[in-house]
């Protein structure tokens, strides 16, 4: 499956050999002794009741080399919670399930609204951050991994292999992303990633003109993984999107923070899959289409902050071009696909595309309407600045949590 192609931008380390894995758990084991590795999870607690997370945390249950596991639960109630904290009870690493529903966190995001600091959407993004907060709060990971709970393919060498490059003590790299081909059940997955952002960047391109930002992003042979690894120190300054955006954010916050030659992808795994989003035609508020009008505002706000000037007709324009451009990836992946005896439905791919067109316009008319929004969630260097105690109230509020619960299961 793999390939040896490097970019220009970033480094690309690929499976070349499919070594067995426990030689690099191994060699983590020894990592982790000067440099302690960590895990956040950020779930819905939907995804507890799946056969996906299941098999997550068997596969974790087996991983030696963890000091820390970060749960980030959301959408749960009091019983839930408590069904949360005996499900992942079996993990043998230290771990903690932040419940942001309950109240004692609640509180701590009431107190933020009051000095216009806490996340103001709710969903992955805010789940991330306060995860983050917590492992800033508790010092017990220097390297941290990140990915998604609702992966049907896990096994634990994608973990092994996403934290690996940013735990190696002779590596310098501080941000690592994942990638993998999103092939199941005989047919080519990962609309947005396919049809949407590879078209837009190269459309974007050709509409502004060559740009440095959009060929490092280009780079990325997967740029809306939910897996990524990174060193604590990157957290205290990372301004964390709260929308769909999340990931194409992060890789742009990197970017910004960072010199390219401390940000590499890895190849996680041959094949990837995970809950399919709805193309949602009908209503812009879920489904691959909410997804695109955040990623594509996403990429506008990022290009505005380098100076790039937009205007009605740019968008115009560039939503003729990605159009065009987009067709032709549909034709390359339909080739693809036949040449791999895959199925492929012509209609549904370009129908896709038409959704993806009419939402690049309108991204770029809510961004013109509304140019004072503020897309990113405070860096926890400003929210530490405005609340001191703001990690030692992380900590106990988590603690307690745990341990009121704790006990009533025993």
């Amino acid at each position: 499956m793999a390939d040896f192609y490097q970019s220009p931008y970033i480094a690309t380390l690929h499976n070349l050999n499919d070594a067995p894995i426990e030689k690099m758990e191994a060699e983590l084991f020894e990592f982790s002794a000067k440099r302690p590795l960590g895990l956040i999870l950020p779930s819905l607690y939907s995804e507890l009741e799946g056969d996906a997370l299941t098999r997550i945390v068997d596969e974790l249950s087996h991983v030696p080399y963890l000091s820390q596991i970060v749960i980030g639960l959301d959408r749960a109630d009091r019983a839930e919670y408590a069904k949360a904290v005996k499900f992942f009870r079996r993990l043998p690493q230290n771990h903690r399930v932040l419940w942001h529903d309950g109240p004692r966190l609640r509180e701590i995001d009431s107190d933020l609204a009051k000095l216009g600091l806490a996340p103001t959407e709710f969903g992955k993004g805010r789940n991330v951050w306060y995860c983050m907060g917590y492992v800033l709060a508790t010092e017990k990971a220097d390297a941290i991994a990140l990915h998604d709970c609702d992966i049907t393919t896990y096994d634990r060498s994608l973990l092994a292999r996403l934290i690996y490059p940013v735990a190696h003590p002779l590596f310098s790299f501080e941000f690592c992303k994942g990638y993998y081909a999103r092939v199941a059940d005989q047919r080519l997955n990962g609309r947005a990633c396919r049809l949407l952002v590879g078209p837009l960047i190269h459309a974007t391109k050709r509409v502004v003109g060559d740009n440095e930002f959009l060929s490092y992003l280009e780079s990325f042979r997967y740029l809306l993984a939910g897996e990524f690894a990174f060193r604590r120190d990157l957290l205290t300054d990372m301004r964390v999107p709260s929308d769909w955006g999340l990931e194409m954010g992060v890789a742009a916050e990197m970017y910004r923070n960072n010199s390219t030659n401390r940000i590499c992808q890895v190849e996680v795994a041959d094949f990837y899959d995970h809950k399919h989003q709805e193309l949602s035609i009908e209503d812009a508020s879920r489904g691959l289409s909410r997804m695109s009008l955040d990623i594509t505002r996403s990429l506008i706000r990022k290009l505005a902050i380098q100076g790039v000037v937009f205007n009605q007709e740019t968008f115009r324009t560039l939503k003729a071009t990605y159009y065009r451009i987009a067709l032709d990836y549909v034709e390359s992946y339909r080739r693809d696909a036949i040449m791999n005896g895959l199925a492929f439905d012509t209609h549904l791919e370009e129908q896709a595309v038409e959704l993806f067109a009419t939402n690049v316009m309108e991204a770029g008319r809510q961004y013109l309407e509304r140019p004072m929004d503020a897309p990113f969630m405070p860096t926890w260097a400003r929210v530490v600045s405005a609340m001191p105690d703001i990690f030692e109230r992380l900590k106990s509020a988590v603690e307690e949590d745990h341990t009121d619960f704790v006990a009533e299961l025993d």
